[in-house]
């Protein structure tokens, strides 16, 4: 055990440095990189003895990683994109998954529903931190990143919801009766002790001060609303992300800024290392795959390959050339669907590589299961095959289309940092007025934020960079922390108000959320 450890550890290492070269110097994402280094040393003396238990996968990197994406997803937005989110991740997700089942049944002789309905629930869930990377930088509509992040949340719990089942009509017979009544079950008792759970965290976590006892506790509640949910036959997944979800929330209101900080650093290296390591496991994996399926006909092979990823990817773009436009009869005007022209369905059909969660769930497959070889193999084709020609055409594909949105976003938050510096120098005023402060304090800070606001509206005029300020914000940091405390505090009660009325996106409203936090903890120069 020590050895494969040794090995894993070794290779993850390296897969890890040699991605991120890769991947920024050639554009390739990571993902690939991090699945060929992994696959390349499946065949190194000692690799061959390293094997993934079923059971690690499923309990110990699924929760973090669902938890997280529930969390950070921005509430509003998901209010306002619930339908197209919902049409996408709960029927696309569930049309995806049975229609994989029919095509595997169809190719696979001897293979039974329960295990073809695993490998569809397996392959049927998106992973889009490949494409909505990608679509961030090149400035895709934040609309269309939206409504991918929230699918791929959503989708996420139906997935191993449906997973789950198989994974129980595996181990015994179950009626289409007791099926359905499992589900309801399942999802219901799954979202109800999500909701439980989120609240009683929520009362906790204000209780303690601390960063690192903060980080603690952030990382056990995946697992508190994971294995309980679990153990009363109740969905983890969904009791996770719905703790996640209320949590991301409450969020701001319940942590200090310290707590924020290191909290977000900590998250983010955490999630980074479980997908990298997941990649490499399935490049790892390889060698046994390929040796699971030698003893089957190369050509039935292919066909069962090609079959379930041309399954995968003409469904996906059935579904958003059809549904879509068939939608906008309905006689919900909530829909909205006006704004996703055939442009953006084209580009939501094309980012649908697969991922970490599909290599989590395929990974999770009982180890006794009949035919566990063949389905990790077709998921690991279905993976590698969106990844290298999916992942690698999003962004090609979006600048042809032209979906960019220029200068929108850099105006969205340039307006968002003038209204702050406008209530920054209002509450300064305020404080001068009524002599809690002494003039060449108010005097030092106002020359700050007019220098700022200079600089902003020089942005939004696009007319240059605006003036120096260094020399002020060294000497704006020197009058005492109540004073800036009390200046960041109505910025950041501004920032959250310009969220709530549209008027900003969550980007927005964490970049410049995060940069308050950063000189209330440090003690640095008013933001933004």
């Amino acid at each position: 055990m020590s050895g494969e450890v040794f090995v894993i550890g070794v290779v993850l290492a390296v897969a890890l440095v040699a991605a991120r070269l890769v991947g920024r110097t050639f554009g390739v994402p990571e993902a690939i990189v991090l699945v060929a280094l992994g696959g390349a040393a499946s065949f190194l003396p000692g690799a061959t003895e390293v094997d993934v238990p079923p059971d690690v996968v499923l309990h110990f990197f699924l929760p973090p990683l669902v938890y997280h994406a529930a969390f950070v997803t921005a509430p509003r937005e998901a209010k306002e994109d619930a339908v197209p989110i919902g049409v996408m991740a709960f029927g696309l997700t569930l049309v995806t998954a049975l229609s994989v089942m029919a095509a595997a049944l169809l190719v696979v002789p001897g293979l039974t529903w329960p295990q073809a309905l695993a490998l569809g629930a397996a392959v049927a869930p998106t992973d889009p931190v490949a494409a909505t990377s990608t679509l961030k930088k090149l400035g895709a509509p934040r609309r269309l990143v939206t409504i991918l992040e929230g699918e791929s949340l959503v989708n996420d719990g139906v997935a191993l919801t449906l997973f789950g089942l198989a994974l129980a009509a595996l181990a015994h017979p179950v009626t289409a009766g007791e099926t359905a009544l499992l589900l309801v079950k399942v999802a219901l008792g799954g979202v109800g002790y999500g909701l439980a759970l989120a609240w009683a965290i929520g009362r906790l976590r204000p209780l303690i001060k601390d960063g690192g006892g903060q980080i603690v506790l952030s990382l056990v509640t995946p697992f508190l609303a994971y294995f309980p949910a679990e153990h009363f036959g109740f969905s983890g997944v969904l009791a996770t992300i719905v703790t996640g979800f209320m949590l991301g929330i409450r969020g701001p209101g319940m942590l200090q800024p310290a707590s924020r900080l290191s909290g977000r650093v900590f998250w983010d290296v955490l999630v980074f290392l479980l997908e990298s390591a997941l990649f490499v496991l399935l490049g790892l994996q390889i060698h046994k795959v390929f040796e699971g399926v030698a003893g089957q006909s190369a050509g039935r092979l292919a066909v069962a390959a090609v079959l379930v990823i041309v399954v995968v990817v003409a469904v996906r773009q059935a579904w958003t050339w059809l549904v879509f436009p068939l939608a906008r009869f309905l006689p919900a005007r909530s829909l909205d669907f006006e704004h996703l022209g055939p442009r953006d369905r084209l580009l939501m059909g094309w980012a649908g590589m697969r991922g970490a969660i599909t290599l989590a769930i395929a990974l999770s497959i009982p180890l006794s299961a009949e035919h566990r070889a063949l389905l990790l193999f077709l998921a690991a084709v279905v993976v590698l095959a969106t990844l290298i020609v999916q992942a690698s055409t999003i962004g090609p594909l979006l600048r042809l289309l032209g979906l960019q949105e220029g200068r929108e976003a850099v105006v969205e938050e340039a307006t968002a940092r003038e209204a702050l510096l406008e209530v920054a120098m209002s509450e300064l005023d305020r404080l001068a007025a009524d002599q809690k402060i002494d003039d060449q304090t108010a005097d030092v800070f106002r020359q700050l934020f007019e220098l700022r606001l200079d600089r902003v509206r020089a942005v939004l005029d696009d007319d240059g960079d605006g003036p120096d300020e260094d020399r002020a914000s060294h000497a704006a940091a020197t009058p005492g922390r109540g004073l800036r405390r009390e200046l960041i505090t109505a910025q950041r009660s501004k920032l959250h108000e310009l969220y709530a009325s549209g008027t900003i996106g969550a980007d927005t409203l964490r970049r410049i959320g995060h940069e308050l936090d950063l000189e209330d903890r440090h003690g640095g120069t008013p933001a933004p």
